[in-house]
């Protein structure tokens, strides 16, 4: 690779880490919209480290919680002369992923009480038997079957945007935006 190649494939990484560390000093000085920003572009590759330590998706997003919220606290401690803002970042991930880890190792075992009923009335038949319920299932069943489906997976059974595209085999995205419109639908038919 010629040495202007070098510094051209050189220029993007630079660019990015003056990007994060310019958002960390902006965090700094309390500005949503920066770590907004900086978790949008950070959020996943500290969520995929933090579950390489812990090996569980909800100790995970604990885990990167928690470094949010110490980068939100702390980001006036960052010294870019002390490290990249790549390096601080993970660290803070990686090291709170740690503790939840110890955290768990210390926990005591108990058994589990025995199961037992639940007493509540069903939800789903309650809001069925009401005037809300009945305008929303009227509307559910203004959908497509396949949609109303969708929804009802979504928000009844509480399966993640990602566990709805492996049962339907459809790309994240396709699903996302067939949520995304079938509540488009549903909205504008409550209202009307």
């Amino acid at each position: 690779m010629a040495p202007e190649d070098a510094s051209l494939a050189a220029a993007p990484a630079t660019r990015d880490a003056d990007d994060t560390a310019s958002l960390i000093r902006r965090c700094a000085a309390a500005d949503r919209t920066a770590f907004r920003r900086l978790y949008d572009r950070w959020a996943g590759r500290l969520h995929g480290i933090a579950l390489g330590i812990t090996g569980q998706a909800a100790l995970a997003a604990d885990a990167t919680h928690d470094a949010f919220v110490q980068v939100w606290q702390q980001a006036a401690r960052f010294d870019p002369a002390r490290g990249s803002p790549e390096a601080w970042l993970i660290s803070l991930a990686r090291y709170r992923a740690l503790d939840i880890v110890r955290r768990r190792g210390r926990e005591i075992v108990m058994e589990a009480p025995p199961e037992q009923a639940d007493e509540s009335p069903d939800v789903l038949a309650a809001l069925a038997r009401s005037a809300e319920g009945a305008a929303l299932q009227r509307c559910l069943n203004t959908l497509e079957v396949e949609r109303r489906q969708l929804i009802l997976l979504a928000f009844v059974q509480g399966l993640s945007h990602t566990e709805l595209a492996e049962r339907l085999g459809a790309p994240l995205g396709t699903v996302k935006s067939w949520i995304r419109r079938s509540l488009a639908l549903l909205r504008g038919c409550l209202e009307a």
